[in-house]
């Protein structure tokens, strides 16, 4: 057994190591990653890093981003894309380091019977003083709060959503397991009834788990993304089908899905509703999330969309935080007829990814269609949220069925990823 023990805790840390490794390091920014050591009640003993960029709304959101077990806060910060997305966007992360044993080391408290209640106490109770500390220091909006992590910090978004429904608003949740599905620490991987695969309620049964961690409780539940490795073994893969019961019988939807859609080659993605939305990673392992899955987080938060940002002296004439490469002169000026197309680039050595946002104009748009001639040695491997034709050269983007049809200044995004680089597209945009 000890044996085993340490074999998975050398593959647990060899694949934090190698998230790592796939994920966007932040870009240049003048904001950096700061330490809070006293940030109020902390049962959990927590430490709490956060990242506020320079430029942000009056009242920006806030994400809490968590680590997996033997991760760390500034591990994650380094190892994810949310700084990055944070820089575009405007929103504060927060980045907590748990600090209780179990498992694989260091890991979010999500089997204590003090943490599995409003205001029990352990690091549930900790994350909430976090909360607040960038509510009370940076202005953030109390009524966009979202939770989102991998592993252990995917296991504690699920968690955070069952016991302070109130503080929510939605979160993603990557590699996760339903609320409550760990009896005690003991219970906690490598061992235990949760992840050995045979985990197995009805939504009842998770649903009221889920109500009896705040009694009383009737007010709006947050939506929540789930995310899954088909190829996961560490976390059983079966566990994304009871996080999916749990949270739509929480919502009082059908277990059918709504819609089924591949926003990205390997990417399954079932919608129940508005509320639920769980992504099945084909062939994925233990390694989530990957390059582009954070953005898609953040979209499904709401909080792609740049606001008009200001320092924190507050100085309306400061424009907001460009991407890393800034977005190209739309084709149409904005708000006449047609469409218009910008880009923004997140890239690496070898490689990038692609977010190109499609306004309508003042027409609106029944169909769109976006080509991007690309460098020379630049191909692009896969796309989401677009039908694409060519992957070299001149390459084209159309409309799929759910996002075809714009108002009059309306907008759409989708991405594509690629090798090469992504500097000097000029997209275009046509209405039809």
């Amino acid at each position: 057994m000890t044996r085993t023990r340490a074999a998975l805790a050398g593959l647990a840390s060899a694949l934090l190591v190698a998230v790592g490794v796939v994920a966007l390091s932040p870009p240049a920014s003048g904001a950096s990653l700061v330490e809070v050591t006293n940030f109020g009640n902390n049962p959990g003993g927590m430490r709490m890093h956060i990242y506020v960029p320079d430029n942000r709304p009056a009242n920006p959101a806030i994400v809490v981003a968590m680590h997996g077990c033997g991760g760390s806060g500034p591990g994650f910060y380094s190892g994810s894309e949310f700084a990055s997305l944070s820089n575009q966007y405007g929103f504060i992360v927060i980045y907590p380091s748990a600090m209780q044993e179990a498992g694989f080391g260091k890991c979010f408290d999500t089997w204590s019977d003090a943490a599995k209640r409003r205001g029990g106490g352990s690091d549930p109770v900790s994350i909430e003083s976090m909360v607040n500390y960038a509510r009370q220091q940076y202005g953030g909006d109390i009524n966009r709060v979202y939770a989102t992590g991998s592993s252990s910090g995917g296991m504690m978004t699920q968690h955070l959503l069952a016991v302070y429904p109130d503080l929510f608003k939605a979160g993603a949740s990557f590699m996760g397991v339903p609320f409550n599905c760990f009896a005690s620490a003991a219970d906690y991987p490598p061992g235990g009834s949760c992840t050995n695969g045979s985990m197995n309620r009805t939504p009842q049964q998770w649903g009221d788990l889920v109500r009896a961690a705040y009694p009383g409780y009737s007010g709006p539940r947050p939506p929540i993304q789930l995310w899954h490795g088909t190829s996961d073994t560490l976390v059983p893969y079966s566990l994304l089908q009871e996080s999916i019961e749990q949270w739509t019988n929480v919502h009082g939807l059908s277990q059918t899905p709504t819609s089924t859609d591949t926003p990205q080659p390997n990417w399954n993605r079932r919608r129940y509703g508005s509320q639920v939305e769980a992504y099945s990673i084909q062939g994925a392992g233990h390694s989530l999330p990957s390059s582009g899955m954070a953005r898609v987080a953040i979209q499904f938060f709401g909080l792609d969309r740049p606001t008009p940002t200001t320092p924190p002296s507050g100085n309306p004439t400061t424009p907001p935080v460009v991407p890393t490469t800034p977005p190209v002169v739309p084709t149409t000026p904005a708000g006449g007829a047609g469409c218009t197309a910008t880009v923004s680039l997140n890239q690496w050595t070898g490689g990038f990814v692609a977010t190109v946002r499609v306004t309508a104009g003042s027409a609106g748009t029944n169909g769109w269609s976006v080509g991007v001639t690309l460098p020379g040695g630049t191909s692009v491997t896969s796309a989401w949220n677009a039908n694409r034709s060519g992957s070299t050269g001149a390459v084209r983007f159309t409309n799929v069925s759910y996002n075809g049809r714009l108002g009059p200044g309306q907008a759409t995004e989708f991405g594509f990823q690629g090798t090469g680089t992504g500097s000097g597209m000029t997209p275009t945009c046509t209405a039809s």
